[in-house]
């Protein structure tokens, strides 16, 4: 059963420490990990130190991606 403390698997993250934004991929031990949403290596961040984008990072994050998908 999952932790209902974490965030649900596929939910956009921003690790605190760096500022990166990724998506929920699971948990390891004590930490959740996260996946650019671009693709690419998960990295562990403490749950403590996640926190919910706000609108303009998220929108930011995926017109970047969908603008790397079609070549911009």
């Amino acid at each position: 059963m999952a932790d209902p403390s974490l965030p649900a698997l596929r939910t956009v993250m921003v690790d605190r420490r760096t500022g990166r934004i990724g998506r929920v991929m699971g948990s390891e031990g004590p930490y959740v990990q996260l996946r650019p949403l671009n693709g690419g290596r998960e990295w562990d961040v403490p749950p403590d130190q996640l926190r919910s984008p706000t609108p303009a990072e998220e929108m930011s994050v995926k017109v970047a991606v969908a603008n790397g998908r079609w070549g911009r």
